[in-house]
């Protein structure tokens, strides 16, 4: 698998080296769709006849003008594809609208350019989701593969787990009144704008002295921040972050009219959490049924992939805080084996989304490959044609997939529940 991967990396890089610095001729067409969702379309003359999307991240900012193309757009440009994205109708968890956008992103692609031969969808964080959402739900011909990285591959189950965080979080800390957060089971109270990011830092170093330098914490605090380490099994560096997202990111799920529109859509009704002390008082929340569906069905795969033949090669950190490595098991349960291929990169330091240039650029080599006939990559390919860009020093390195990583199931870190049924 290495050689022919690098032959074709190679290749474009060859290309790049001698017209980069004459900066190759390329169309940039902005614009809205009828659905309101900003998009960007790049396309390099010559173009090979085939589209790639890029699908991005999670954002709290409101929509806007001029999306990225993402962080693979320059290389895939000077490759030949065109490169497309949407800013997407919502903000934050968006995947209720981002199979409609993408089909219009596709139909407004074929007005001002021309139908693509092939489609190829990518995406990283929530872009992974929507990306497989897509995959198996948007009305898009063609699509022959997809690659996805630090994706919420696992879809709105994830949200399960912010849940349970921000429950667990009151059942430690409620009771200290400067580590108190309003809200709790829908993240603020209904109409209640979002908390600073400093504000929740704030109330979780009162609780837990997170922030603090050692030696300064309290032994209360010292408890308090080890349960809640132990509960959630989240670095230490991504607590803030995530208690975060469990706050505004809840409420703007629970509360935006265009999605649950005040549905309580998450609950945790007959879970048992580890820590027995957290599992005698934390909080119980019924979910709302119609609701937990309408978040279910926007949206968690089911496999039902609209081409049989799609490529999927989709790549995770091990240590990710925010988007859990255990996301890719979630994935990999729903869809066959030979449509799919999933790497970890080993790292040292947890991060989101934190791969060297040169994993980014073996994970769409080794989709490149896949789609044009060579056979199906594994993470061993992906390991050895990392290594083979960084040792010719196309990209940098370190290269750290590890073809003997096991990724555990969800349960471990996500009790599983389905709020869509009726309580016994």
């Amino acid at each position: 698998m290495l050689q022919p991967t690098i032959r074709l990396l190679g290749l474009a890089t060859l290309i790049a080296a001698s017209i980069f610095s004459q900066a190759q001729a390329q169309t940039i067409l902005t614009g809205q769709t009828k659905g309101g969702a900003y998009y960007t379309i790049a396309v390099p003359d010559p173009w090979n006849g085939d589209l790639v999307i890029w699908n991005h991240g999670y954002s709290f900012s409101p929509v806007s003008a001029n999306p990225d193309l993402g962080p693979l757009a320059v290389l895939q440009l000077l490759e030949g594809y065109a490169v497309a994205a949407s800013s997407y109708q919502q903000s934050q968890w968006a995947v209720f609208r981002t199979r409609k956008d993408i089909e219009r992103l596709v139909d407004k692609f074929e007005d001002l350019v021309d139908e693509p031969n092939n489609i190829i969808l990518t995406g990283a964080s929530l872009g992974g989701i929507v990306t497989a959402d897509a995959l198996e739900r948007a009305d898009i011909d063609n699509v022959v593969g997809a690659f996805a990285f630090c994706g919420a591959m696992a879809g709105s189950r994830t949200w399960d787990g912010a849940h349970d965080l921000r429950l667990t979080y009151d059942a430690i800390c409620g009771g200290i009144p400067e580590a108190a957060i309003p809200g709790g089971a829908t993240g603020l109270p209904a109409g209640v704008p979002g908390i600073s990011l400093d504000m929740v830092a704030g109330a979780v170093n009162a609780c837990t002295g997170l922030l603090q330098p050692p030696g300064t914490q309290t032994p209360q605090q010292l408890v308090n921040l080890q349960k809640l380490l132990n509960s959630t099994q989240l670095p230490p560096n991504f607590i803030i972050q995530d208690m975060f997202f469990a706050t505004n990111g809840i409420s703007n799920l629970i509360f935006a009219p265009d999605k649950l529109n005040g549905g309580q859509g998450l609950g945790n009704i007959g879970v048992k959490y580890s820590d027995p002390d957290i599992n005698a008082v934390i909080q119980r929340v019924q979910a709302d049924r119609k609701a937990a569906k309408k978040l279910k069905k926007n949206f968690t795969p089911k496999g039902d992939l609209e081409n049989d033949d799609v490529k999927i090669v989709s790549i995770h950190t091990d240590k990710d805080g925010l988007v859990i490595v255990e996301n890719e098991k979630e994935y990999q349960d729903v869809i066959d084996a030979d449509n799919l291929t999933v790497a970890v990169a080993v790292e040292a330091i947890p991060s989101h989304c934190g791969f060297q240039p040169a994993e980014l650029v073996a994970g769409w080599e080794a989709l490149r490959g896949w789609v044009a006939g060579l056979p199906q990559p594994n993470a061993q390919d992906l390991q050895l044609t990392c290594q083979g860009i960084e040792a010719v020093g196309l990209f940098p390195g370190p290269c750290r997939f590890d073809p003997s990583f096991v990724i555990a199931d969800m349960d471990g870190r996500i009790p599983a529940r389905d709020n869509t049924k009726k309580p016994k």
